[in-house]
């Protein structure tokens, strides 16, 4: 079929496929099965739940996004919710390991839940924590871990740093569900930064606990580090390329150093003591000091593979000939020091997890993938539509009451028409939107009126409300995974997609550029009146004070297999003119008519859609489309680029 073939050409609508896919494999043919025999629910996220979050994530990611930050993002706010919705329970291995749990916290440890309360995490912070689970981020090679600790009653994840992938990638990788870590040197992305949760980004500095009663521990230890000490160490082997595994007591940490000159490079030094009862340096420089954190005195550190240095070299004045010290290959586990009579009675902490307030309004439980073609009706005559997003086509505009913030829009999708009534809390709050644009509905609700008529509204107060206009989105034009690029061949006056090109300017004598004033609310041109007011016929409103300066640009754009004459204004000419309307204003007359001769051949990607309105008078178009002239395609979009 032709609707099916144009949804299957929509780069968007595929990967919320592909995402639904990877997310859980099992979700199609679950949700085929159920909704063939009117079963429960389906697994796994619902269509309308990831096309949500994705949005969520362009608006975020402006400059463009990839399939792995898109499938990261899903990945994390999916098991959140998971989370949410199921009780809180602490995870069995943490129960297990609690009930050993004798050592003392070390002094700059922090907890999870004390994170979530401040949104904050120091540098120089130590998580004492275990894995709750490791995992590899659906559609990437990207490590993940979840981590708890004996204290909160929350988790939080970790992007694993690749040095340590080799740990964790096996099936019997040391890195697994159940092992105790220590962390240090941890930045914070915040709620407000990505998903919608925090994440802990990659570190190096990972300290892995070892546990001398634990058996596949101690065969570790014995087969891998009791056969090297430091009296073995050959200066001549290590410079061959020979690694080194050393086990020994941490005997004492010094103080921070500062080293050189101008006193801008930080040193610590910890003294190690092997089983023979030679003592080597362990030195820390830089950022590297932090890993001190992580030890304390009378603890067992076992070394894989670390650096070998000249004591000379190093700037130590010892009788020892070598030390080591912390190289990129470097991995570190401890044998904690526990004063076993001591006893320490830790309360937990009260629940402070924050989640999301977009993921507490959307059902992403419903995974009946969304009707974009037709509108049905219950027995009581009215469905439901808010958990569903809806894809429209923006094809007339009917200026609606300003004084009542209500606008009506008709709307198409690839098989018919349909009005919609639009409910603003205060007043016009999506910037511009005109003909042919693409937009995304979440939280419509369709009923039907006294004289069984069909009657599609929208309320920006109503939970889970949203509205996304897709063709002014600038993510998208970076965003590979969401775009399939157009020749200019390729437009078509039929379709009512968002073509995204790569263009250059071309034939710049007829290129057209003038400064006009734009209401800031809805970024469409005013007028003055003959009483002096300026008004805005799109929101029908009399008298405006909050105006802008903008562009109104008609040019030629250029490429392999066509030439098309395209409009805008906006932001979208200033990233095309490269200067803004008041730096041009500014510019001499005689400068300002040869200033499109800059523009020759200059490259950009660009959104173009057709602004054409289908079968209506040009009265219609008042308000929103600059000229009624010939030009039918707008270019809503545009990033420069060296191709």
């Amino acid at each position: 079929m032709e609707v099916d073939r144009r949804l299957a050409e929509d780069s968007f609508l595929a990967f919320i496929g592909y995402a639904r896919s990877a997310l859980s494999p099992e979700a199609e043919d679950a949700s085929r099965e159920q909704n063939g025999d009117g079963g429960e629910e389906p697994v796994g996220p619902g269509w309308s739940w990831i096309a949500s979050r994705i949005l969520r994530t362009c608006i975020a990611y402006s400059s463009g996004v990839t399939a792995a930050i898109l499938l990261s993002d899903l990945s994390q706010a999916w098991g959140e919710q998971n989370r949410v919705a199921s009780s809180r329970k602490r995870p069995e291995c943490i129960k297990q390991l609690k009930s050993k749990h004798r050592r003392t916290k070390l002094p700059n440890t922090v907890t999870i839940d004390s994170i979530y309360k401040k949104n904050f995490l120091s540098l120089s912070s130590v998580l004492e924590v275990v894995i709750v689970d490791a995992y590899v981020l659906p559609g990437t090679n990207i490590y993940m871990l979840s981590l708890g600790d004996f204290w909160s009653s929350n988790t939080i994840d970790l992007f694993l740093h690749r040095r340590y992938y080799d740990l964790v990638n096996t099936q019997n990788g040391i890195l697994r569900k159940g092992r105790e870590i220590f962390l240090t040197g941890c930045h914070l992305r915040t709620a407000a930064e990505g998903s919608g949760y925090m994440r802990l980004l990659p570190t190096e500095y990972l300290v892995i606990l070892l546990d001398e009663e634990q058996d596949d521990d101690a065969m570790l230890l014995g087969a891998q580090f009791c056969s090297d000490s430091f009296a073995s160490i050959s200066p001549d082997a290590a410079n061959k390329g020979v690694s080194y595994s050393l086990y020994a007591r941490i005997e004492s940490i010094g103080s921070e150093e500062i080293q050189g000159g101008i006193g801008s490079l930080k040193r610590k030094q910890i003294t190690l003591v092997d089983n023979d009862g030679d003592k080597l340096k362990f030195l820390l420089w830089g950022d590297q000091i932090v890993l001190a954190n992580l030890f304390s005195i009378g603890s067992m550190i076992a070394l894989d593979r670390p650096y070998i240095a000249s004591s000379v070299e190093s700037g130590l004045e010892m009788a020892e000939e070598l030390c080591l010290e912390y190289g990129s290959a470097t991995q570190l586990y401890l044998v904690p020091f526990i004063q076993h009579e001591e006893q320490v009675s830790v309360a937990l902490s009260q629940n402070r997890y924050q989640g999301s307030r977009l993921l507490a309004m959307l059902d992403p439980s419903q995974a009946t993938t969304v009707s974009q073609v037709t509108l049905p009706c219950d027995s009581q005559g009215s469905v439901d539509f808010t958990n569903y997003p809806f894809q429209p086509f923006v094809n007339i505009h009917r200026d609606g009451s300003y004084s009542d913030v209500v606008f009506s829009l008709r709307l198409e999708d690839t098989t018919g028409a349909i009005w919609a009534r639009l409910y603003f809390a205060k007043f016009w709050s999506l910037k511009r939107l005109s003909y042919g644009h693409t937009v995304y509905f979440s939280g419509l609700t369709c009923s039907l009126t006294k004289d069984k008529r069909l009657e599609v509204l929208w309320s920006e107060n109503n939970t889970g409300a949203s509205l996304v206009n897709l063709s002014t989105l600038p993510a998208i034009l970076n965003s590979s995974c969401l775009h399939k690029l157009s020749r200019l061949s390729d437009l078509s006056m039929q379709s009512s997609s968002t073509y995204i090109c790569r263009v250059w300017i071309n034939q710049v004598d007829l290129c057209r550029i003038d400064t006009r004033y734009a209401h800031t609310r809805c970024g469409h041109f005013v007028m003055r009146k003959p009483d002096g007011l300026i008004g805005c016929r799109f929101c029908r409103e009399e008298s405006v004070s909050e105006v802008v300066s903008s562009f109104y640009l008609r040019m030629t754009l250029t490429d392999e297999s066509a030439k098309v004459v395209a409009w805008c204004t906006g932001q979208t000419a200033a990233e095309l003119l490269q200067i803004s309307p008041d730096e041009f204003n500014n510019l001499p007359e005689d400068e300002q008519l040869m200033y499109s001769s800059s523009l020759e051949n200059l490259k950009f990607t660009v959104a173009l859609v057709n602004c054409q309105s289908s079968g209506h008078g040009s009265d219609s178009r008042h308000g929103t489309l600059p000229e009624d002239d010939a030009v039918q395609w707008e270019i809503t979009c545009a990033l420069k680029h060296d191709l």
